[in-house]
């Protein structure tokens, strides 16, 4: 797994050992950047952006952020068994400017955690685990408390059979299989 693009590309992304953690796949990855970046189905300027991530895992995601010079990244991430992979990961990146991310160590079903949050995001990538059957409380929580900037978009990885429910205050925007898995890109409705 490597980054793929930006000031770290091609740099090295360190892998879980365990298979509880399923890191996003480079494939994935790029396909999800390139609707970000040239989709005219919403509108992101992705080098002002404020990321969240949850369900970190090892980074992935947020640190391929990184690298296309984000405003900052906030990893959310509790799993132990993943935990010192993601911060040799940061820490592999060299980045002095600590302001860029930081990594909370959260379980993200604790009551009200979005509200311990010191900023409101442009895009929030969730990638709970495929066997997470609540992630309908996880985007209510969202929506009420308020952390999804206007124009933001949520982009969900879950397996390709998975249905979720998604609350009647988001909409999809759009939906794409790569291999097992699926990736879906809400925005609110106004």
């Amino acid at each position: 797994m490597r980054i793929i693009s930006g000031s770290f590309k091609g740099k090295k992304i360190l892998e879980p050992k365990d298979i509880k953690t399923r890191p996003l796949k480079d494939l994935t990855k790029e396909s999800i950047f390139n609707i970000i970046i040239h989709s005219k189905k919403f509108k992101i300027d992705l080098e002002n952006s404020i990321i969240l991530d949850l369900f970190s895992g090892v980074g992935s995601f947020g640190i391929e952020c990184l690298s296309r010079n984000v405003k900052k990244v906030i990893f959310i991430e509790n799993y132990n068994g993943v935990l010192p992979i993601l911060k040799k990961n940061l820490q592999n990146l060299n980045l002095n400017l600590n302001e860029k991310f930081s990594v909370l160590e959260f379980d993200i079903y604790q009551s009200h955690i979005f509200s311990k949050l010191e900023n409101k995001f442009d895009i929030i990538f969730l990638d709970p685990p495929y066997k997470d059957k609540n992630l309908d409380r996880l985007l209510i929580e969202i929506n009420n408390q308020k952390i999804l900037n206007e124009g933001g978009i949520v982009i969900i990885h879950r397996h390709k059979n998975e249905q979720d429910i998604i609350p009647k205050v988001f909409q999809i925007v759009d939906q794409k299989n790569y291999g097992i898995s699926k990736i879906t890109f809400l925005t609110k409705l106004n």
